[in-house]
């Protein structure tokens, strides 16, 4: 690619039009005075592997990888990396220089990192973790937390057999729990995740006491519309650590930029100020 040649990168998705990503992506592009462009490619289900294999023919360096088509990309891809193979899907995709399709899994990087800013200092080892929710953000996270040393992961859903699958095709300390159960579950546990979409705007409430977390506990929810949940007004109020959801997204989002643009970009106030001026609801 020659000096005033355009990169362009994008989000792949059905629908796409709510995606937050152009907007995070653009801002890196205007802060770093890159030369790219970083667009939403609206793509039906049916004509997913097409447009996906296409990506090189079409100029494009990379994309993001969105809902629906995390899983069907991992299948596409040439290549993925072991973190996308144990989650099952691709959220990022390099394109080689061959033309050749790289898939890998960032939802994770970007889990640990946001964890880490919002609690400096946190001790995975320390004890067991809580994880609400096994879709594809409770299998990022509970992989994520395995690598990182947790001990003991106790894992909810209100569809118990979709945690017992998890937890079978996740190698690690895992543990189902439950539904009914989870308020119990909670006397001893180091962190409290929420993955499920309990809680968002439009959504049903998240229902559950966490009366029986130890004062040191740290929560995180990965919900962030709104970005300030009844979840963690209810653990600020209690003076319990409390981390919230954007942080997951403009972490994750990090890798690809770095690949795509050759920039490692940062993750400041700015831009969380930025993207949070696109939520809606």
């Amino acid at each position: 690619m020659t000096k005033n040649e355009t990169i362009k990168a994008g989000v792949i998705g059905w629908p796409v039009g709510h995606s937050l990503s152009p907007r995070l992506h653009g801002f890196w592009l205007q802060a770093y005075s890159i030369n790219g462009i970083y667009e939403p490619i609206a793509v039906k289900p049916e004509d997913f592997r097409d447009q996906f294999r296409g990506l090189a023919d079409a100029g494009y360096a990379g994309v993001n990888v969105t809902v629906p088509h995390k899983e069907a990309a991992l299948a596409n891809v040439d290549e993925a990396d072991d973190n996308a193979l144990r989650i099952g899907a691709v959220n990022t995709v390099v394109v080689r220089d061959d033309g050749s399709l790289h898939g890998s899994n960032t939802d994770g990087f970007g889990f640990i990192e946001n964890l880490k800013d919002g609690a400096p200092g946190f001790d995975f080892t320390n004890g067991p973790a809580v994880i609400l929710g096994a879709g594809g953000a409770a299998r990022a996270v509970v992989t994520a937390l395995i690598d990182a040393g947790v001990p003991d992961i106790r894992l909810t859903n209100r569809t118990m057999s979709r945690a017992e699958t998890l937890a079978d095709q996740i190698a690690g300390p895992v543990t189902v729990v439950p539904w009914e159960k989870r308020d119990a579950t909670l006397n001893d546990a180091q962190l409290l995740v929420n993955t499920t979409t309990l809680g968002m705007n439009n959504q049903p409430p998240l229902e559950i006491d966490i009366t029986g977390l130890p004062d040191n506990a740290v929560i995180n929810d990965i919900v962030y519309a709104p970005l300030e949940t009844d979840l963690i007004k209810t653990a600020r109020a209690r003076g319990l650590t409390t981390v919230d959801g954007i942080g997951m997204l403009l972490h994750q989002a990090r890798p690809g930029f770095a690949q795509w643009f050759g920039v490692q970009p940062d993750v400041s106030q700015a831009l969380r100020d930025h993207v949070l001026a696109g939520v809606k609801g």
